[in-house]
């Protein structure tokens, strides 16, 4: 993995584990994308999902559906 990407899950991964958690893991999630919406560059949020659609490696449960949410 590039060191971009490895940034990248380290900081979705961090963002997930520190959320408030929701009443369910999906509402969870769903503010996780949220927040990458909302302070994510295009950039990031496209690798990331690129990460994702090559298999995720390296991300947790909460990570993975919040970029699927984007």
């Amino acid at each position: 993995m590039s060191r971009q990407i490895d940034s990248l899950i380290k900081m979705v991964n961090q963002i997930a584990d520190n959320a408030p958690k929701q009443e369910t893991p999906e509402a969870t999630a769903e503010a996780v994308a949220g927040h990458l919406k909302k302070f994510w560059a295009k950039p990031m949020k496209a690798a990331i999902r690129e990460h994702l659609q090559a298999g995720g490696d390296g991300l947790n449960e909460v990570a993975v559906e919040a970029v699927r949410r984007l």
